[in-house]
């Protein structure tokens, strides 16, 4: 028998089977989990930072352990745009995921150049935008912190693309639906939030920090509550569609996020708790829709806001 309950979700014109994604930075290239997860059932694979050359990332230590979450300073470290096409990019093709390629870098035209090459490459679906990083031409303030440096990025972006584009917040501002307007009216087709917050840990044994960088991003349980905020006043603020994560471990997570304005969700710091979390968060949301009698999730989306 079919069952009437409808998973799918779209994110501007990206058609997706379930909202349940991967956090860029959580699950590899996609393979890393493929003895645990059903690739293809995802509502798409977005990948591990991607910039222009392989980047070796921060020393160790470069992750600790924090109250309901985790620290880390992994300073982007990936294969690069080149290896990821020629080495990665094919599996993901096989198993017939949705691929979303998050990308960065440290100048409009490093972004500029990368998001060309991850166009012109087959499997891509959509890209998405961090950032959170800082621009060496303009004393290196953090793109995602500066509106003017914000726009001037994503605008140049969405000139070099006609894939989906979807720009990654960063949380670490005063006013996030203010840069959530900003990305919007730069070409941005949907949003996601939030990127880590920043954070550290002090060793009160030695009196160092606990990460090699010092500093480092703060995500997990601990900072689903800023997040489920922040995707609510965005919601409110912007017409384009929203991609809610920070803590999600479960279908109640999920659907917490729909109702404050999400239209799909990305599981990150829970694939290291659990590797088949994703698997298992959508056999929940099934048993939600049929007990709450749901036909579309999508209609989850803003309840909050009514």
């Amino acid at each position: 028998m079919k069952s009437n309950i409808d998973l799918s979700v779209k994110i501007g014109t990206l058609k997706l089977k379930n909202p349940v994604m991967t956090a860029s930075g959580t699950f590899g290239y996609g393979d890393e989990y493929s003895e645990f997860v059903d690739i293809h059932k995802l509502g798409a694979v977005v990948v591990k930072g991607l910039s222009l050359k392989p980047k070796e990332g921060n020393p160790p230590p470069r992750i600790v352990e924090t109250p309901s979450g985790m620290l880390n300073a992994i300073g982007l470290q990936n294969i690069g745009i080149d290896a990821f096409v020629k080495r990665k990019l094919p599996y993901l093709r096989e198993v017939r995921a949705k691929v979303i390629a998050n990308f960065f870098g440290d100048s409009v035209r490093e972004y500029v150049q990368a998001a060309e090459k991850l166009s012109a490459a087959d499997g891509i679906h959509a890209l998405e935008m961090n950032i959170s990083c800082p621009n060496k031409q303009e004393g290196w303030i953090v793109f995602g912190t500066d509106p003017r440096a914000a726009y001037e990025v994503v605008s140049a972006v969405r000139k070099a693309t006609t894939l989906p584009l979807i720009v990654k917040l960063s949380p670490n501002v005063t006013d996030i639906a203010a840069m959530a307007r900003t990305a919007e009216d730069a070409g941005a087709d949907a949003l996601s939030l939030i990127n880590t917050l920043t954070g550290m840990a002090i060793d009160i044994r030695n009196g160092k920090p606990k990460l090699a960088n010092t500093v480092g991003g703060l995500s997990g349980p601990a900072i689903r509550p800023v997040a489920v905020r922040m995707v609510y006043e965005c919601y409110r603020k912007v017409k384009i569609p929203i991609i809610g994560m920070g803590g999600i471990l479960s279908a109640d997570d999920v659907i917490e996020f729909m109702l404050a304005g999400a239209a799909a969700v990305a599981v990150g710091t829970g694939n290291f708790i659990n590797p088949r979390i994703t698997m298992d968060i959508l056999g929940e949301l099934k048993i939600y829709m049929k007990s709450q009698g749901i036909h579309s999730i999508s209609r989850l989306t803003g309840g909050a806001h009514c």
